[in-house]
């Protein structure tokens, strides 16, 4: 008899409620195959089975809440109950229970790496993620993964056969006999919540029947998610802000001779394309900015990949997806995955892998009439710049003084790993890009 319990899938995730179960008691389940559908302050997650079997009972009913740690469902896999003639592979997987916390990529198992819908609540702009150097992480069941530690299997190298190339126990028995095991690559964790002592409110008293001077109101689950990265991000890393001005006339220039022609091509120009391309050109230059910080190992994970966040407003609230290897896309290509990014966010149509393995975040005030600012580090990486509102100023030219368009910036830095010296420099190049626009058409 299998227990399968609510995994940590990462993300800040630490409840859901149960939307749409796709088996009932005494029916037949596939391992590999969705159990049920869990609606959480992230996305719509289709959770698959570890284990093939008759499902014995259910968890909580459509509707209701479920904690990380609570059983799902009880399944009989068929194993344990027979006379014991089952392998020493099989037995360890019937008495396995979901991967514990610390172990196997965070516990995610088999929901670190699920398939989700297409829709999805609002999430937080400070998301806790786990960072591994790896770019996408396999598909696979607990059980799975378990079998793959104990054989020595990297999983990373095995082709599923279960549903959406899920990995299956199968799969990695197979591969452990037809090839040498390697130990699998384990993610950096992430840092622990910081604990907080909190003295309750205490309300000044009233007389009696005079109206309260209070209100109590629960927070949403999307604002507790908030206060609790926020809490992380603040108190685990040491934030340091370097701002400063850069004059960028040739991009307000340029930017307006290409607008017709990028609307022609159902394209709108903005100027964000060009400040995510000028950010993973300045960002080759300086790999550290694309890294993250392990503490627990005092080590730093290079990111050779270019994953840029864009800071996106909701009327649910703040969330980051990001581009996926912007690096290799021209302007207009970007300017085309922004304006879709920012109707998925709006139509709540943002998965889970949107969210997943940024490497730097972009947060663009300036569309608030915002000038400066002190942007937060989405936890773990280790910069994110903000981007002010562009303004007419007068500046001295040529002992001349001029009147041109000025982008304010602010770099905010995790201090343990970047000094004030790299991120003058990495900002100065950063500027050079965007004062001289044509090295981006150029690169």
């Amino acid at each position: 008899m299998y227990d399968f319990k609510f995994a940590d899938i990462g993300e800040g995730i630490h409840e859901g409620n149960i939307l749409k179960w796709e088996v009932e008691v005494g029916g037949t389940i596939e391992e590999g195959e969705t159990l049920v559908v869990i609606e959480t302050d992230k996305v719509n997650a289709e959770i698959p089975s570890p284990v093939s079997g008759t499902i014995k009972k259910l968890g909580p009913a459509v509707g209701e809440t479920v904690h990380v740690g609570e059983t799902l469902a009880l399944i009989d896999d068929g194993e344990g109950d027979d006379d014991g003639d089952t392998s020493a592979d099989d037995a360890a997987d019937a008495k396995a229970e979901p991967i514990a916390e610390g172990e196997e990529e965070n516990a995610a198992g088999v929901v670190g790496s699920i398939e989700v819908s297409s829709e999805v609540i609002a999430a937080s702009e400070e998301e806790e993620e786990d960072e591994a150097p790896e770019r996408k992480r396999v598909l696979a069941t607990p059980v799975a993964r378990k079998l793959a530690k104990d054989l020595g299997v990297d999983i990373n190298t095995v082709k599923g056969t279960g549903e959406n190339g899920r990995v299956l126990k199968d799969d990695i028995r197979k591969a452990a006999e037809t090839s040498k095991p390697s130990a699998s690559a384990q993610p950096a964790q992430g840092a622990p919540a910081p604990q907080v002592n909190v003295t309750p409110f205490q309300e000044s008293a009233v007389a009696s029947g005079a109206p309260a001077r209070t209100r109590r109101e629960k927070i949403s689950k999307l604002r507790k998610t908030i206060a609790e990265n926020m809490t992380i991000s603040k108190t685990v890393i040491p934030h340091t802000t370097v701002m400063d001005e850069i004059v960028v006339s040739d991009l307000v220039d340029l930017r307006s001779a290409q607008k017709e022609l990028a609307e022609q091509q159902g394209v709108k120009l903005t100027y964000m394309p060009f400040i995510v391309k000028a950010l993973t050109l300045t960002l080759k230059e300086f790999p550290v900015f694309n890294s993250s910080f392990d503490h627990n190992t005092d080590e730093l994970i290079y990111k050779n990949y270019y994953n840029i966040g864009i800071a996106v407003d909701t009327p649910d609230g703040l969330i980051v997806p990001n581009i996926k290897d912007a690096d290799q896309k021209g302007i207009f290509k970007l300017a085309e995955e922004l304006q879709n990014m920012k109707e998925k966010a709006l139509n709540k149509k943002i998965t889970l892998e949107d969210l997943r393995d940024g490497t730097m975040s972009i947060t663009n005030y300036g569309v608030f009439d915002s000038t400066f600012g002190a942007p937060v580090i989405k936890y773990p990486e280790v910069a994110i710049i903000g981007i002010g509102r562009i303004n007419k100023k007068p500046v001295v030219e040529n002992d001349e003084i001029v009147v041109r368009h000025v982008l304010p910036l602010s770099l905010s830095i995790d201090h343990r790993v970047i000094d004030g010296g790299d991120a003058g420099r990495f900002l100065r190049t950063f500027k050079s890009y965007l004062k001289d626009p044509m090295l981006l058409l150029l690169s």
